[in-house]
């Protein structure tokens, strides 16, 4: 017995001399896979809170969960000193009448603040469900304003690295200037619209690796449901890694190429037309490189590169396309459909985060049910495209001031006409300083279809490059 302890530290002692010893982070993940998402919240009527059962601690060792964790009150702390402010000491002053509480669609013309405080089309949505779209609202819950914040590394890195991230004559930014956190958390000056936008781009927002699961659900003019496609994905953070090993870049190809983020999807499950597809793409951080995008198609066999235009291409089973991935993913470039942009300030309500997730989608009328709004301090940021091939003339983007992340975004067509419209509900966990999406609505107002999806997001600090590769995910016999 003796010698066999004996051996066993030796060999414990060796490993960690080589450098070998099992690395905490790469430990073994409780997968999870469509067919429980659906039983965890399925498409109609089901007001579980579905977030505390994909809750990360059940997912990780206790030793992983307790590294990603931290104290909140240190985060608030950290992140109010970083941006400046806490959300609720710059709101209430618009339409102060509006109170915390439950208002009907019938109080309309009795608050008329509320219209003051909406998004117009979001207003316009504040009515029992109807033809022609999916995702109105008879009844809303105003909640108290909180205040949000970032994991404490994330705090930490931004103070750290302000005034380093720098732009161009032009408003673009220098790649190699970036390290990592928020790089503008005070945006200001000419090139402020410019710099909230980077701000989104390089996000803190999904674990740094996660696999997420999603189903949608597609609806005619009728409101009938035509499409319900799903599948899984990998995220991954791959430049400026705070949370998670390997801090900083992913790996060597990730610094060599400049990459920032990578995306694996599918096999896609659902539908079965679409069964055995795949997409992959990769974010570069250089804004003249265009960003790797492959798709797999199972019918042919074959792997595809898409070229700057198909981003323009509707996503399988969506209303939405690939550059409006997570509300927002198109390049911004100086030479590939390129903006003008503005930004201006305001207070409005947006859906609340939620750590729940109750909010769904009743089988009457299609209507947001358990739908909770919060005022927030919010950028309008108004993107006039400068290229008139491109497939939007405008978007107009409400994005978070405390967290810079997007509640909405209004796309509109190359003649002006309200296009199409995405809103994401979006779900955090608060001892982490951790956000995701945790829904998302998406309306065609030209081709009268609409389109609703549940997300699960999952911490999976083994993730691997070969998992982010096209040729895994391609079933090619």
């Amino acid at each position: 017995m003796k010698r066999t302890k004996i051996a066993g530290l030796v060999i414990v002692i060796c490993l960690l001399l080589l450098g070998l010893a099992p690395n905490l982070w790469t430990a073994e993940y409780k997968d999870f896979t469509l067919s429980q998402a659906l039983k965890l919240k399925p498409k109609y009527d089901d007001p579980h809170p579905y977030l505390k059962d994909i809750h990360p601690q059940k997912f990780l060792a206790p030793e992983v969960y307790k590294q990603l964790t931290y104290d909140v009150e240190a985060m608030k702390k950290a992140w109010a000193e970083t941006v400046g402010f806490k959300a609720p000491d710059v709101v209430g002053k618009k339409s102060p009448e509006i109170k915390p509480g439950v208002y009907n669609y019938k109080d309309k013309d009795k608050y008329p603040g509320l219209k003051e405080l909406m998004i117009p089309e979001m207003y316009q949505r504040f009515a029992p469900g109807a033809r022609p779209h999916a995702g109105n609202f008879p009844e809303i819950k105003i909640i108290p304003t909180r205040q949000y914040y970032y994991a404490l590394p994330v705090a930490e890195a931004t103070k750290k690295n302000e005034g380093k991230t720098k732009q161009d004559n032009k408003g673009y930014i220098v790649p190699s200037s970036y390290t990592a956190g928020c790089p503008f958390p005070r945006p200001s000056g000419t090139f402020k619209a410019q710099q909230i936008m980077y701000n989104w781009e390089k996000r803190y927002y999904h674990y740094e690796s996660a696999l997420f699961v999603a189903y949608s659900l597609g609806f005619n003019k009728s409101l009938n449901e035509d499409i319900h496609a799903g599948g899984p994905m990998h995220i991954a953070r791959l430049q400026g890694r705070l949370t998670m090993e390997p801090f900083g870049w992913f790996d060597k190809r990730a610094e060599t190429a400049g990459e920032m983020r990578a995306l694996s999807m599918g096999p896609y499950e659902i539908p079965q037309d679409n069964f055995g597809n795949a997409y992959t793409s990769i974010n570069y951080e250089d804004p003249n490189k265009a960003d790797l995008q492959l798709i797999y198609i199972q019918a042919l066999r074959r792997i595809r590169k898409m070229s700057a235009t198909d981003s323009q291409d509707a996503v399988a089973g969506q209303d939405i396309i690939y550059d409006d991935s997570d509300a927002f993913n198109q390049k911004l470039s100086p030479t590939r459909y390129p903006y003008k942009y503005e930004v201006a300030e305001r207070e409005m309500l947006m859906p609340a985060i939620t750590s729940e997730g109750s909010r769904y989608i009743s089988s009457k009328g299609l209507e947001l049910r358990n739908f909770e709004l919060e005022r927030r301090p919010v950028y309008v940021i108004t993107l006039t495209q400068l290229d008139k091939n491109y497939v939007y003339g405008k978007r107009t983007i409400y994005m978070d001031r405390e967290l810079f992340l997007i509640y909405h975004v209004d796309n509109y067509d190359q003649k002006g006409r309200l296009y199409r419209v995405t809103e994401v509900y979006n779900g955090y966990v608060p001892e982490m300083g951790v956000f995701m999406p945790a829904g998302f609505l998406a309306r065609d107002y030209i081709d009268l279809h609409s389109a609703y999806m549940y997300q699960f997001d999952i911490p999976t600090p083994s993730l691997t490059r070969e998992q982010l590769l096209i040729d895994r995910l391609a079933r090619v016999k």
